[in-house]
């Protein structure tokens, strides 16, 4: 059986940490930062972890994380 090949797209924007939970970044930090408040942008800036009806699909990118 050949190994299966890791979505290259999805291994750049996710992480899985020590306890095998899926970290992602915000979106809409990169562009049109003069509208929003500086609590915004900061709470933007941290990291989230993915939610649980989406982990078996990033898991299924992932296979090997």
């Amino acid at each position: 059986m050949p190994k299966m090949k890791t979505n290259r797209g999805a291994a750049k924007r996710f992480k899985v940490t020590g306890r095998g939970k899926i970290k992602r970044q915000h979106s809409h930090y990169s562009h049109i930062r003069t509208k929003k408040d500086r609590d915004r942008k900061r709470n933007l800036r941290k990291s989230d972890l993915v939610s649980p009806a989406e982990v078996g699909n990033i898991r299924r990118l992932m296979p090997y994380s």
